[in-house]
């Protein structure tokens, strides 16, 4: 179940970081003002909406035994911990701590972003195969 719930949960990540994030979203979604928050928040929550759908789909079609709570908790997973990577200062943070400071500088970021990204999908995925 687990290699099942990480490509739904990675195809939905694809779907909701390149294909339906708008230009707004991505240009404003770290800034610290309300406007920030806004695009922040509403670009996780297609994530989870998104996700949702995914979940739903592998539960009707390949008849997932995934549980509500499980689902619900996936989910909440997967909006907070979008949401908090994409703020931008934590991969920043990490990079400048982590002896990459040069990678950051020259683009590494964007790297760094879709690892963090993958991994937390990841323990989404181990925790709701568990």
């Amino acid at each position: 179940m687990f290699a099942t719930l990480f490509v739904l949960l990675y195809a939905a990540h694809l779907v909701s970081d390149y294909a339906l994030q708008t230009d707004h979203q991505a240009e404003h979604k770290a800034l610290r003002s309300a406007a920030g928050w806004w695009a922040n928040l509403s670009h996780a929550a297609t994530h989870v909406a998104v996700s949702a759908v995914a979940l739903a789909a592998g539960a009707c079609a390949l008849e997932l035994a995934l549980s509500l709570s499980n689902a619900g908790g996936i989910l909440v997973w997967v909006g907070v911990s979008h949401g908090f990577i994409d703020r931008r200062w934590p991969i920043r943070w990490w990079m400048e701590n982590t002896g990459s400071k040069t990678f950051f500088q020259s683009g590494g970021a964007a790297f760094v972003d879709q690892t963090a990204h993958v991994t937390a999908l990841v323990i989404a995925s181990l925790a709701g195969a568990a």
